[in-house]
């Protein structure tokens, strides 16, 4: 069972980035491939990701205050945008080093050492890939799962690094190592794209998904034998945070204390199973789909 907090699991994930960038970079010094170079972009890339993911989960776990009444976990979409956008400009610079590569080729050298580094960074960001989108399932972060997913396209971007690093020594055709790197570049774009968007979908509070609004509704039926119905459901996220809104009608000849005390109740029987809800309280001749 994982036992690390988000905190620790991204970490993990900034020592892990700052290991294969070194890893990386001596594996690109010692070949001077364009394809190792491209692979140590992109680990920098996870360390600026990593650190500012750090930072945003620690704002995200800040409770509520004045100014931001429904907590700040949004702050978690903002560390994922911020990873995209970097991803993006790691794409556009290996590119431009590849073209000029393609264009002036050299000669690779001492590819035994620098593929054994790689590969070792590689395995490292495999382990911590494998663990932190665990933690983002288990934890329902955004920030967790972003970083994780990219580290695991990461190992399979080295991958194709290696590959084509390695017909070029073979064949002999330097022009394989810059051509592999444009591919892996190409590829990179659509990573940030992909995380770019999933970022701006959170920010645009998406409903919550169909099983988790059954989960509601099912929770919320209990309530029927009190002779109330539940309109006008309404949900959405917020990284780790979950909302619901819903009418809630009841008999014309109760008291408020009455009705306001079956609310609270519905209200507690949520947060139990991790929905904050609230409730607007109206006689039974409002109109709207019953739950």
């Amino acid at each position: 069972m994982l036992t690390l907090s988000p905190r620790q699991l991204l970490f993990l994930s900034l020592i892990a980035a700052f290991a294969t960038m070194a890893l990386k970079g001596v594996a690109w010094h010692l070949t001077g491939s364009v394809g190792f170079l491209s692979d140590a972009l992109e680990s920098l890339v996870n360390v600026a990701g990593a650190g500012f993911a750090l930072f945003m989960v620690t704002l995200a776990q800040r409770p509520a205050d004045d100014n931001h009444p429904y907590g700040h976990s949004k702050a978690e979409y903002l560390s994922a945008a911020f990873e995209g956008g970097l991803i993006l400009l790691a794409a556009l610079a290996i590119c431009a080093t590849a073209i000029e590569r393609l264009i002036n080729p050299q000669p690779l050298a001492d590819l035994g050492v620098g593929t054994v580094l790689t590969v070792l960074a590689s395995l490292i960001n495999l382990a911590v890939g494998l663990l932190l989108i665990r933690g983002g399932r288990l934890y329902s972060s955004p920030a967790l799962d972003g970083d994780g997913k990219h580290l695991i396209t990461d190992v399979w971007t080295t991958v194709g690094v290696i590959i084509g690093v390695a017909l070029a020594a073979i064949t002999g055709y330097s022009w394989l190592d810059p051509v592999v790197a444009i591919a892996v570049a190409l590829h990179i774009l659509h990573e940030g794209w992909q995380i770019l968007y999933k970022a701006s979908n959170g920010l645009m509070d998406q409903a919550l998904p169909d099983q988790r609004i059954a989960e509601i509704e099912q929770t919320l039926s209990q309530f029927s034998d009190h002779k109330v119905q539940f309109i006008n459901l309404r949900t959405r996220s917020a990284a780790t945070l979950q909302f619901a809104q819903a009418d809630m009608q009841v008999p014309k000849d109760w008291t408020v204390q009455r009705a306001h005390q079956v609310a609270d109740d519905a209200e507690l029987a949520l947060k139990e199973i991790g929905i904050e809800l609230s409730i607007h309280i109206e006689p039974q001749d409002a109109h709207g789909p019953i739950l």
